[in-house]
């Protein structure tokens, strides 16, 4: 490669000839260069600075043209006062150089052309779509490629590989994808292998790739990036201003002076800087009211308590002939979240000292809560908050919005500084950036009647689509969370076959069916009541041996006797034991609040919400929901027509597959389980595969797991003889009566 590129990346700086934008605006006096001050071919040795009469773009070199983009993307200005002295291209042709084919590095080929066809056939859902830009970290390795003779790991840009001992090796890749906003389709449109990447860089990279879209016949509405050091550098290169008294939630257009493009920081990214400044500040004040995080560290602690009697008689109810009721923390409940607010405020009224005070709290969290619902809309079916951005659902937005940003700028710390002015701003300031480029959008493209647009999914403008792509990426590179550049290319490359990502292909979705409501949730871990909890290093809860279900007799026998014979009373309370031990089983691997709230029965009388659950239990099994009970009393009964079978030659894996597939054969007749989920399948697409089939099939595989540990662990015979299974030890024993398992109580946690 050129020397000048070399002495700008080993030194930092440019020949004075290419000097950056910063270095310029530091030293005024000797830009633009003088006659003196031009580079001569002794300082760019490398080049064929010579050759007359450059026009095409295919009489330009290969150095040549990894020099040109490199330039451009490093310096854009010096790349404009090169062009004065010698015949380099527009920076808009440019993206003919940053293509590549085979998922190599640059623009995608085929991806683009993909897309070309689609918009060149008029379909409306690809007229518009919104640009993700996200970075995965590298481990710096050089590898040999006999595919193409060469070492990979050096920086590339798609015009090929740096080559040469003192080349930059890559320490990120930049992915970029588009994702529609009038139809449901997401595209991985290229990535670049980058050393140090800076937001002006990845300005001139969003630059380049909005050009190449518009030239395809497709119109870039808004840029999400992650809200960081990067994503701040990378706003304010492209024009975009974050003052609170001033702010600019657009840039224009790199080649339209009529055209402006809506800026979004991505709210998962927002919510985490929100919880880390309220985690180090400890309260944050405002003229009415004070938001305490020891609230939060309070409420986690809570962990699972049986519910007393209170003064609150009114609102506790009367307990008699009930069964116990335990206040249970879901450690799945997000922070920011409705539930969340709901559960403090309860447990407020209910007289809990150490929340008198938490109004404050609760204004704040449901604050944060709605603002993250209104930019998480999947589905144009929401209702209030949850509902798309559309003229009949704007004036409620637009005022929980306008309610925010007069809240957020009152803001203060416990030392009274305004916590838009501190260093843990960035958070409260992305979301009114974000609340005035919705704005905007509304105003330009919902509101004309000449638009296309009847309503906006805002989760179009979230970075989850392609953090969903990014884990795909990292499964495929083995579990690596550091792969290397041979590693990442090489798993592209498998997507982007297993998926059929060619031209002509009829699949919509270039990534896949899968639900980002899942990525969503992965990628919201750190949001979690849970995190919270164990930053506090308190016990957990206790674990259910398979002893004790034994001993508690929870689990049904298929003794050799007549259905006549069997005690109805002592088998409904095994099916209720069976169905609450799969429940707690269940409840410790749930992400999804909504599904985990579904596992247990609720004391709705009590409390009715998600994130603080008033359970009703039995000794230390929490009672299992009526749809819960139905499942596994359907799953027991097929259970035990197949024990009574013939031997079968399948194999163990065979045999729970032929199992789960006649159960969930049998609960298909069924009416549907979980009422309670019928509102939340509109959170998510509207795949066959949603939350409600996979909790269904859960259970079943979690119900056929515990059979066959249960068998394992007492040497019964699990489904593999005539005869069922085996006779118990003494050991064993089967109490008549649900008295003899409620008076174990666990004993609460200090």
């Amino acid at each position: 490669m050129c020397s000048i590129l070399y002495t700008y990346r080993e030194t930092g700086s440019m020949p004075r000839s290419a000097k950056s934008e910063k270095e310029t605006s530091q030293d005024s006096s000797h830009w633009p260069p003088t006659e003196e001050d031009s580079p001569t071919d002794k300082d760019l040795p490398d080049l064929p600075w010579g050759l007359p009469g450059w026009r095409q773009m295919a009489e330009y070199s290969t150095e040549m043209r990894q020099f040109a983009c490199t330039l451009h993307i490093y310096s854009s200005k010096a790349y404009d006062y090169l062009r004065k002295i010698f015949p380099l291209p527009h920076p808009s042709s440019l993206t003919i150089w940053l293509s590549s084919d085979d998922a190599n590095p640059g623009f995608s080929n085929s991806i683009f052309s993909h897309l070309q066809q689609k918009a060149e056939k008029g379909e409306q859902a690809y007229q518009y779509c919104s640009l993700l830009v996200d970075g995965l970290a590298l481990r710096k390795q050089l590898d040999w490629d006999p595919r193409i003779q060469h070492l990979t790991g050096f920086m590339d840009l798609g015009v090929g590989v740096l080559d040469a001992d003192e080349a930059p090796q890559a320490s990120e890749a930049i992915v970029l994808m588009a994702v529609g906003v009038l139809g449901c389709w997401t595209a991985p449109l290229g990535y670049f292998f980058l050393n140090g990447a800076t937001g002006h860089m990845l300005a001139q990279l969003l630059h380049q790739t909005i050009n190449k879209l518009s030239n395809i016949g497709i119109v870039v509405l808004s840029v999400t990036s992650a809200a960081s050091a990067h994503g701040m550098e990378t706003a304010k290169a492209l024009g975009v201003r974050m003052d609170v008294d001033n702010m600019r939630c657009t840039f224009q257009h790199p080649h339209s002076s009529t055209h402006q493009i809506a800026y979004f920081f991505d709210t998962c990214h927002l919510l985490q800087l929100i919880r880390n400044a309220f985690q180090c500040f400890h309260r944050i004040e405002h003229p009415c009211e004070t938001a305490h995080w020891q609230h939060i560290v309070d409420l986690a602690a809570l962990q699972e308590k049986r519910l007393l009697h209170t003064s609150s008689s009114c609102l506790l109810g009367s307990l008699t002939n009930r069964e116990s009721c335990y206040l249970k923390v879901n450690y799945a409940a997000q922070l920011f979240s409705d539930g969340v607010a709901s559960a403090l405020q309860w447990l407020q009224l209910s007289g809990l000292s150490s929340f008198q005070n938490c109004k404050g709290t609760i204004r704040l969290v449901r604050l944060v809560s709605s603002l993250s619902d209104i930019f998480h809309v999947r589905s144009p079916y929401g209702k209030g908050l949850k509902g798309p951005l559309s003229p009949q659902n704007y004036a409620k937005i637009s005022c929980l919005l306008t309610e925010a940003k007069s809240i957020f700028v009152t803001l203060t710390d416990a030392t009274g500084r305004c916590v838009l002015k501190s260093k843990r701003k960035l958070g409260f300031l992305g979301f009114l950036l974000n609340a005035e480029s919705l704005k905007w959008l509304y105003v330009n493209y919902i509101l004309p009647e000449s638009t296309a647009f009847c309503y906006l999914l805002t989760h179009a403008f979230s970075l989850d689509h392609l953090e969903q792509f990014l884990g795909t990426l990292k499964q495929a590179c083995t579990g690596s969370n550091n792969p290397t550049c041979t590693m990442f290319q090489a798993a592209y490359r498998q997507l982007l076959t297993r998926d059929s990502l060619m031209p002509g292909s009829q699949k919509n979705n270039l990534v896949g069916d899968t639900s980002t409501l899942d990525a969503s949730l992965l990628r919201s871990k750190d949001l979690t009541l849970h995190k919270a909890f164990s930053q506090f290093t308190l016990g957990g809860t206790e674990s259910i041996s398979v002893d004790y279900m034994y001993s508690a007799g929870l689990v049904s026998l298929y003794l050799p006797l007549s259905n006549v014979l069997i005690d109805m009373s002592l088998y409904e309370e095994s099916i209720t034991g069976t169905a609450g031990f799969v429940a707690e089983k269940l409840a410790a691997l749930k992400k999804c609040e909504a599904c985990f709230a579904s596992l247990s029965e609720l004391d709705h009388e009590i409390l009715n919400c998600g994130s603080l659950l008033c359970i009703k239990k039995m000794g230390v099994l929490s009672l299992p929901s009526e749809s819960m009970r139905q499942i596994v009393s359907t799953a027991e009964q097929v259970l035990r027509t197949y024990v009574r079978m013939e031997d079968s030659s399948l194999n163990p894996k065979q045999r729970d597959l032929y199992l789960e597939q006649k159960i969930l054969h049998e609960l298909s007749g069924h009416t549907p389980f979980f009422p309670n989920l019928t509102d939340h399948l509109w959170d998510g697409e509207l795949h066959v595969v949603n939350h409600y089939t996979v909790l269904l099939r859960e259970i079943v595989q979690c119900y056929l797991h515990i059979k066959a540990e249960l068998a394992k662990t007492w040497g019964l015979e699990y489904c593999s003889g005539r005869h069922g299974l085996k006779r118990l030890p003494r050991r064993a024993s089967f109490p008549s009566s649900l008295k003899t398992y409620k008076s174990i109580q666990i004993l609460p946690v200090p």
